[in-house]
């Protein structure tokens, strides 16, 4: 699963040995890899470089032109450098949530706003991290990392854990975190996600299109799209659990219940509706719990709503982003209001 992580919280001064700890990490991470970058043009004139990884940045470089002369995203150095890392994700989120609610517990930075997550560089410190928050009792659950944006504070580069993905996947994450750079609404995750990952549907369509390609297969989308509506629809029921009056402990067989109810269903629609895809498995055979969940609907509850609106705005990207701009500039409730209103159009 792919998560957009920022990193402008390093350029924020906060108290308290935890929180300093914390961000000299960041920190440390991020220079890092600022200091691994090497210039994409210089790795594929570099005889050592690997056939197959420089297949792979050739075409990353062609999908960064693309993004700016096509999609009208910005045009800067962003995923025009190349890092090798010695590991196989460049990050580790921890989510976090309390044993009884469906709540992330959020951290919130200047700039970045608040987010359901901490990001960490070192496995180590994600799962210490993760011991601390399950020894205050909470549900807990970690997120491999394979790219993430600084929303155009850094030069992103292309990291080689995002050269395992298909064409498609590593074409259209270039144009969903150049979105990020494009715009971003401080305290409103979905908003953010909902539409970078719509300029990334909408802009992988248009690359199938520039390259003589047929349309993106859709039945990938619809199944991870029934899959999280199962997963939604969960939430929701744990949510409705912990809301009633009964006792913690019934609430806790209760929520014990939801979870191996769910664990047998998609034993079912795994057969029948997936067609016995198992890419879903491996998520599957991890410990579920509150926080596991919080992910999901984060990327596509505004989707349809974007979608919408670029119908509405002709089809045209620089009057889709003036209107985006418009939108994220509403207070939170009247923002929610036209979003619902276009979403409804589109059903």
């Amino acid at each position: 699963m792919r998560l957009s992580v920022t990193a402008i919280v390093l350029l924020t001064t906060l108290t308290g040995c935890r929180s300093l700890g914390y961000y000299a990490h960041v920190a440390h991470g991020q220079a890092s890899l600022l200091a691994a970058r090497r210039p994409i043009a210089n790795v594929l004139r570099d005889p050592k470089t690997p056939e197959k990884t420089r297949h792979r940045l050739e075409l990353a470089s062609e999908a960064r032109r693309f993004a700016s002369a096509s999609l009208g995203l910005p045009d800067n150095r962003s995923y025009t450098y190349f890092v090798q890392l010695d590991r196989p994700w460049v990050a580790w989120n921890v989510f976090a949530a309390p044993e009884l609610s469906v709540a992330p517990v959020t951290h919130c930075f200047p700039i970045a706003g608040c987010v359901a997550y901490r990001g960490y560089f070192r496995k180590d410190l994600a799962d210490r991290e993760a011991a601390r928050l399950k020894t205050a009792g909470d549900d807990v659950a970690l997120g491999e990392v394979p790219a993430y944006s600084t929303l155009g504070w850094f030069a992103d580069p292309i990291i080689s854990s995002m050269l395992y993905w298909d064409d498609d996947t590593l074409a259209g994450t270039i144009f969903h975190e150049l979105a990020h750079q494009k715009f971003y609404v401080k305290d409103d995750s979905s908003f953010n996600e909902s539409y970078a990952s719509f300029v990334e549907e909408e802009g992988v369509r248009e690359w199938h299109t520039a390259r003589g390609l047929p349309p993106p297969d859709e039945k990938d989308g619809e199944l991870d799209g029934s899959f999280t509506a199962r997963v939604l629809a969960l939430r929701d029921r744990l949510g409705s659990i912990y809301a009633t009056q009964d006792s913690d402990e019934t609430k806790r067989v209760a929520k014990a219940e939801a979870f191996e109810v769910f664990r047998g269903d998609y034993v079912q629609w795994r057969a029948t509706v997936a067609g016995g895809d198992r890419r879903y498995d491996r998520w599957m055979a991890k410990p579920l719990n509150n926080a596991a969940l919080l992910p999901f609907g984060l990327y596509d509850t505004w989707k349809p709503s974007f979608a919408a609106l670029f119908e509405r705005c002709g089809r045209k990207w620089p009057v889709f982003f003036a209107r985006v701009k418009e939108l994220g500039k509403k207070a939170p409730a009247e923002r929610t209001r036209e979003l619902e209103a276009l979403k409804s159009s589109a059903r």
